[in-house]
């Protein structure tokens, strides 16, 4: 088993977040999902300051060092925040002063924007809510829904989230099962030997659908995903104890050579029996 397994994190992380669009209360949460990928030298916030709805941003400005950016909105009812945070994303990107981007929003017009960044060679990820239209998703390297970052949700907001919402194209949003998914990945990230890196499978799942998280059902890391389907997968670490190396195998079905076997052993058998001959007619 080779450890193929290499990635680079970003260094320096931008976050830039659309207040009209983002919860000020996962405002720690936030900012841990965007340190994983590396230090976060810049921390804006856009919105119109002057309306009631941004107080609730104020309070965590300070504790956090962010950066709170006005944008008045020209005309009543359209949101003007988006065009500051791209402009100023741009002027980033081109100034090459950060490595990865951090755009919390679920508004769809970031997608262009998305794109642009991540054409350029530069990481990109996105953090919002689950009706988050999938054109901004696919646009980034990650993209993390903020209801897998609450850890206590009632009742009702599980009602909520479970029940099929149609999107822009008319189709509903399920929560579809891992396991296609979880093939399909190993597929793409399986060695000659048949082993694959964990990590490996993690980037692969993340090409595939990047908003893809353990967390959506129920496991808080992907070997735990993987672990809970032991009649699909085998897991491997190289030292039992302390940190190692985790690869993953896809199990191989034992009954299906049977299968085949008994199949061919049908055809066989009805080769060799003899063919009945036609009745003779009497004339």
């Amino acid at each position: 088993m080779k450890n193929t397994y290499r990635e680079k994190k970003p260094s320096r992380m931008s976050l830039l977040i659309d207040g009209d669009n983002a919860q000020p209360s996962l405002i720690v949460k936030l900012m841990a999902e965007a340190g994983k990928y590396g230090s976060i030298t810049i921390r804006r916030i856009y919105g119109d300051w002057t309306t009631p709805q941004m107080n609730g941003w104020k309070e965590c400005l300070n504790n956090h060092a962010i950066q709170p950016i006005q944008q008045f909105r020209y005309t009543v009812g359209k949101n003007a925040t988006d065009s500051a945070l791209i402009i100023d994303a741009m002027d980033l990107l081109h100034s090459e002063v950060v490595d990865g981007f951090c755009i919390v929003s679920s508004d769809s017009d970031y997608t262009r924007l998305a794109t642009r960044i991540r054409e350029s060679g530069v990481f990109v990820m996105g953090i919002g809510q689950r009706k988050t239209p999938k054109p901004f998703v696919n646009a980034c390297n990650v993209f993390i829904y903020t209801e897998n970052l609450t850890d206590d949700i009632d009742d009702k907001l599980i009602a909520e989230t479970d029940k099929p919402e149609a999107d822009e194209n008319g189709q509903d949003n399920q929560r579809l099962n891992p396991v296609p998914m979880l093939k399909e990945a190993f597929s793409m990230a399986a060695d000659e030997d048949g082993w694959a890196h964990l990590g490996s499978m993690g980037m692969s799942l993340r090409q595939l659908d990047p908003s893809f998280d353990p967390r959506t059902f129920g496991y808080g890391q992907l070997s735990q995903l993987i672990e809970a389907h032991k009649n699909l997968f085998i897991i491997r670490k190289e030292n039992d104890k302390g940190p190692s190396a985790v690869y993953v195998k896809q199990q191989v079905k034992p009954h299906s050579k049977r299968r085949s076997n008994g199949r061919a052993n049908k055809v066989k058998d009805k080769e060799k029996r003899p063919k009945r001959q036609p009745k003779s007619k009497v004339e």
